[in-house]
């Protein structure tokens, strides 16, 4: 039964063993460990932008607008440079997902995973070395193709090799590894912070959570989908038994991917052609708006700024810093709460609940501003408000994390027909980070001048997302992927599009 009145429909049961297996398991966590650097560059870049070495080497305009007197509390990091350094990564990360479509149907989802650690790895060893400001852009670069090879590659892969019944809860693990990753960042942050050195270590150890999910990815075999687009099926009938268990008979499932295959193989249709036909527009719909809508919940801005942020609104520089970590726990405890419900109340269900719960959070965050720092931002903010800030933000980082943080990446991955998956996880993840680039560029300018209001800018966004969600977000708990169409179908609205 799906859950909500005009997106919900019931989808057929997959008649295929997909029982859970140490196997599945172990596979998906460690394709789900490729989150590790995406959080991990998360993390890090907002504590590393509040250390005073860092800023001094780099960025000595940010200090000086700092020593200030005048400057009100929004306009401090206010800095065009110093956002370049954070929103750089996902330029690249953009351009390295428009070409990541093409490389996953050419060397499949494993490689592809394999490409983004090394490129990944590459970029932390030239950041940690950096001598100027052009080395560590080049370097962020880096680590944008690598996240933006991987952000590709890994949701369409856990989605392919979970059972339908429980894939929900396997793709969350991908957003839970990128909370770990954000963490562990943000730890690192606290334990460099007073050293001169310490920006060099946050930035370079990031070479650990990237050989991590390469030498993990190498270990993996790729999706039996994957293998059966390139033609290699014992390979592929190998995969799927692997995964679903020795003594479990993988012929009616393979069959069923091999003919899903070879439609797609048939068509012989540009994808990126195929993919904007009129059957395949809620598809498209859902590839653009689902990632557009996350980021427009502020979160990823939230977390890259956190230290910053905090700092801002009246923590020291250890306890801004804690602040983040204790954000980024909330964070990581909720998506497990996804994580073990997802599959059962369905994912309109967690959409709607984070929504309400995020939008009440950021109108509270903005109407506590407005009291205590006053319209102008000058008045200085109170140790308990700021606390009590912190604690409204916890409140919404845990509505984040257990709808649109995980629910983001599953959706995208889960509802193309093979022969458009990997164009539509390309248009999905291409869409995240230019929204990203542009939000992050803008972020700090847009507190500067908006001040409290920037938080009302994200309340609005989010409820607009939520009705978005309520109209036209079908249910697609627990239905196999190749019968995903019957969603669209039975949909109040898209129904016209995919119908005849």
């Amino acid at each position: 039964m799906a859950v909500g009145g005009f997106g919900g429909v019931d989808g057929p049961v997959s008649t295929f063993n997909g029982k859970i297996t140490a196997s599945v398991v172990i596979t998906c966590i460690v394709a789900a460990s490729s989150g590790l650097i995406f959080g991990y560059d998360i993390g890090i870049s907002g504590g590393v932008t509040t250390m005073q070495p860092f800023l001094q080497k780099f960025f000595p305009s940010v200090l000086r607008k700092a020593a200030e007197a005048k400057t009100n509390i929004y306009c401090v990091y206010d800095s065009q440079v110093l956002t370049s350094f954070t929103s750089s990564l996902y330029i690249a990360g953009l351009a390295a997902s428009l070409v990541a479509s093409r490389l996953t149907a050419a060397i499949g989802r494993r490689n592809t995973m394999v490409l983004g650690g090394l490129t990944f790895l590459a970029g932390a060893a030239i950041n940690g070395g950096a001598a100027n400001v052009a080395m560590l852009i080049f370097g962020r670069i880096l680590l944008g193709f690598g996240v933006g090879f991987t952000n590709q590659a890994t949701p369409v892969y856990l989605s392919e090799v979970a059972p339908p019944r429980w894939r929900g809860a396997f793709n969350t693990g991908f957003q839970f590894f990128i909370g770990i990753g954000v963490v562990a960042a943000n730890c690192i942050n606290y334990g460099t912070a007073k050293r001169s050195w310490g920006w060099r270590l946050s930035l370079g150890l990031a070479v650990v959570p990237a050989t991590i999910m390469t030498i993990g990815a190498l270990l993996i075999s790729d999706t039996p989908s994957s293998l059966l687009e390139r033609g290699k099926v014992e390979q592929a009938r190998h995969s799927l038994r692997k995964v679903r268990g020795k003594d479990c008979d993988v012929e009616a499932e393979l069959a069923e991917l091999k003919k899903a295959s070879d439609v797609a193989n048939e068509a012989k249709r540009e994808p990126f052609v195929t993919i904007f036909e009129r059957q395949y527009r809620p598809h498209l719909v859902m590839s653009i708006a689902i990632p557009f809508f996350q980021q427009l919940t502020g979160i990823n801005i939230i977390a890259f700024y956190a230290p910053v942020l905090f700092q801002s609104v009246g923590f020291g520089n250890d306890s801004a810093l804690i602040a983040a970590i204790i954000l980024g726990l909330v964070n990581l405890a909720s998506i497990l709460v996804s994580t073990g419900v997802v599959d059962r109340f369905g994912r309109r269900f967690l959409f709607l609940e984070g929504g309400i719960q995020m939008f009440v959070c950021q109108v509270g965050v903005a109407v506590l501003l407005a009291v205590t720092t006053g319209v102008s931002g000058t008045k200085e903010i109170s140790k308990g408000y700021a606390i009590l800030v912190l604690v409204v933000m916890c409140i919404y980082a845990a509505g984040f994390g257990w709808s649109w943080g995980p629910l983001s990446w599953l959706i995208p991955s889960e509802i193309f027909p093979i022969k458009i998956r990997s164009t539509g996880q390309s248009i999905s993840v291409t869409v995240n980070f230019a929204t990203t680039f542009v939000l992050s560029q803008t972020f700090l300018t847009m507190l500067c001048h908006f001040k409290y209001g920037t938080f009302l800018f994200y309340a609005a966004w989010i409820a607009s997302m939520t009705i978005f969600v309520a109209l036209f977000l079908p249910e697609t708990k627990g239905i196999p992927l190749d019968s995903m169409n019957s969603v669209w179908e039975k949909h109040w609205y898209w129904r016209r599009f995919v119908s005849g």
